[in-house]
């Protein structure tokens, strides 16, 4: 605030002086020097520019790619395994989580999947904690490792098999024959908030 402020203040003074007279600006936007017309030299005004880091929350493009990925996005589908919704729960994930609803509950509200989502990748975050926090950014086998690869993964083959993959390079398939890797590259680099 302070910053914007002295901005404030420099724009002001030469708005104000340039009322007076017309000047030339030489210089670039770290140190200006104004230069009036009539030959008077105004001191030069630094001017602190500060990037901003602007963090996009791709949290709904993470969800929408996994659920593109799992169902083409339908809530009502079910696989030959009986997984289930748009992110194809299993009952025994759903168990775990504390959901206690019939299939047909489960598959006609949408809410429902979407919660059971955001609480799976909650609850797969806090497992697999310290192995985001000590992986992220590293490689393994030309694959980079990030948190949304990492719960991706997770959703795939559960955080156990991530855990031994990340520790003795296992590799898991799914009953389709996906590997988790496939998933910790193709859902990698997303910048989601999962708490």
């Amino acid at each position: 605030m302070k910053q914007i402020n002295t901005i404030a203040l420099v724009i002001f003074s030469c708005l104000l002086l340039m009322s007076f007279t017309s000047f030339i600006i030489r210089g670039k936007a770290e140190a200006l020097t104004l230069i009036s017309t009539n030959g008077i030299t105004v001191e030069p005004i630094s001017i602190e520019i500060q990037p901003i880091k602007i963090e996009i929350d791709q949290t709904n493009m993470f969800l929408n790619a996994i659920a593109f990925r799992e169902s083409s996005n339908n809530y009502s589908v079910v696989n030959k395994w009986g997984y289930m919704g748009k992110y194809q729960f299993g009952k025994k994930t759903l168990k775990n989580l504390g959901y206690d609803v019939s299939k047909k509950e489960f598959l006609n509200s949408p809410h429902l999947q979407e919660k059971a989502m955001l609480d799976l990748l909650s609850h797969n975050k806090k497992i697999l904690e310290n192995y985001i926090e000590y992986w992220d950014g590293k490689k393994i086998n030309g694959t980079t490792i990030t948190e949304s690869g990492i719960l991706a993964a997770a959703h795939l083959a559960g955080p156990g098999n991530v855990k031994r993959f990340l520790k003795e390079g296992r590799e898991f398939k799914d009953g389709n024959g996906t590997k988790l890797t496939s998933y910790l590259t193709k859902f990698s680099g997303y910048k989601i908030n999962i708490d």
